[in-house]
């Protein structure tokens, strides 16, 4: 293609080779991190884009950024937050604000993803620990398994959409952008496919009529939340200091992230809910995830650079303005793709490898950078609910059991109603924007 409506770049063996070789090495089930590392590689050999002496020293200078020293702290606070059983008390209080309503539990269930995404950061560590409080109670209330399974999974989508978020942290540093200004950027957007989750659910709910419920008094109800409120309001601790810490600008992500450790493990301590005998399995616990992540990025850096070199996203962007110059058709193609991307791909390694080449395309057309990277990792979350690699998917079908194809067929309404939010935050730059200063709109 590039070949055809474009002239800067030629591409050869040295690109394609690379590429076949990729796609084999993950269809042979080839952990991800190995699979890139090999292509870049072979890239760098072929292409001569980078001297292989010193690819050495590109990993580590990768991955040596202050800002990504927050992504295991929002790891372990997560995990801490689950031992010392704080995300309980999250569950307690979004079922006293819901029990109001036909269907409260779900919503409650959403509720609590959304919750934990404000701690955690992360779509899996929040569908492994909802969906073991949650998924079981769910049924009893008259959800099908399977469908149950969907709503933990379609709400722990929020886990990389509501700050603060890992994905932000390394789009930023992929791209250059303060983690701080996305995660502002990113409030409303997060809220908004947070509330489209709700509205499917209800809206399912209202057909099939799974969980009655709602009868309840108006003095119930506050009485019911007031107790709620009066046994767990220091939960909510954690989560305040770090959206005050981060959107007053007294602390920088890694600085929140590393007060909430602080704070989490303080207050598991004066409950007697957490032990000296606990730490060594959290922190093996948090490091196995950010053992992922890590090398994910390390060898993802070198592979963008070597792309950068050869010129394939100023080709990219030659190929596709060849084809259409028209805006709104350019934004769904790069929607398309990284829908198409999220579902066989995990978000890290198409945040490291997409992002420097689709973002000098929307760059042609105008759009914001920070409209960019909202859009951007929106989209890329609907692909945690969508097969074949569908990540939460396969986290609520381990801890259930339950059957991926039979989750997925229930994801469906939620992947619909998510990707509604996506077009919105493509085409509305104001949902992106409208927390920001005057200088980055």
């Amino acid at each position: 293609m590039w070949n055809t409506f474009s002239q800067t770049v030629e591409l050869g063996w040295d690109f394609y080779g690379p590429v076949i070789l990729f796609v084999l090495l993950v269809a042979l089930a080839v952990p991800i991190w190995a699979a890139i590392g090999a292509s870049a590689i072979l890239m760098l050999f072929w292409s001569g884009a980078l001297p292989l002496s010193l690819v050495g020293e590109s990993l580590f200078d990768g991955i040596d950024a202050f800002a990504l020293t927050a992504v295991p702290l929002f790891i372990l606070t997560g995990d801490v937050l689950v031992r010392t059983g704080l995300s309980r008390k999250f569950l307690n209080v979004a079922e006293a604000l819901t029990q109001f309503a036909k269907g409260g539990f779900g919503s409650a269930t959403v509720l609590v993803c959304g919750m934990f995404s404000a701690i955690s950061g992360s779509d899996a560590a929040g569908a492994a620990a909802v969906g073991r409080m949650t998924i079981a109670r769910l049924v009893e209330s008259g959800y099908p398994r399977p469908y149950a399974c969907a709503l933990v999974a379609a709400g722990a989508c929020t886990g990389i959409l509501i700050p603060p978020s890992i994905a932000y942290i390394i789009i930023g540093l992929v791209l250059g952008i303060s983690a701080s200004t996305l995660f502002l950027a990113a409030l409303i957007p997060g809220l908004l496919i947070l509330v489209s989750i709700l509205i499917t659910n209800i809206v399912v709910n209202r057909i099939y009529g799974y969980e009655g419920g709602g009868n309840i008094s108006l003095g119930d109800y506050f009485s019911n939340l007031g107790r709620a409120l009066a046994s767990g309001w220091y939960a909510f601790i954690v989560p305040g200091i770090i959206f005050y810490g981060i959107f007053s600008g007294h602390l920088t992500p890694t600085e929140a992230g590393a007060t909430a450790v602080v704070v989490t493990v303080l207050l598991g301590f004066i409950l007697g809910t957490l032990r000296l005998a606990d730490f060594p399995a959290m922190l093996i616990s948090s490091a196995k995830v950010n053992g992922v992540i890590l090398p994910i990025i390390a060898f993802s850096l070198p592979l963008a650079q070597a792309l950068a070199i050869m010129g394939i996203p100023q080709g990219f962007v030659g190929a596709i303005t060849g084809l259409t110059d028209e805006p709104m058709v350019l934004i769904l193609l790069m929607i398309l793709i990284l829908i198409a991307a999220g579902c066989v791909m995990e978000t890290t390694p198409n945040i490291v490898i997409l992002a420097p080449i689709l973002k000098p395309l929307a760059d042609n057309i105008g759009m914001n950078e920070i409209q960019f990277c909202i859009m951007m990792i929106t989209a890329l979350g609907v692909g945690f609910i969508t097969p074949p690699l569908g990540l939460n998917l396969f986290v609520v079908s381990g801890i259930t059991g339950e059957s991926i194809l039979k989750i997925a067929a229930r994801a469906v309404p939620f992947v619909f109603f998510m990707l509604i939010v996506v077009l919105m935050i493509a085409y509305i730059p104001a949902l992106s924007t409208t927390m920001l200063p005057d200088i980055y709109k």
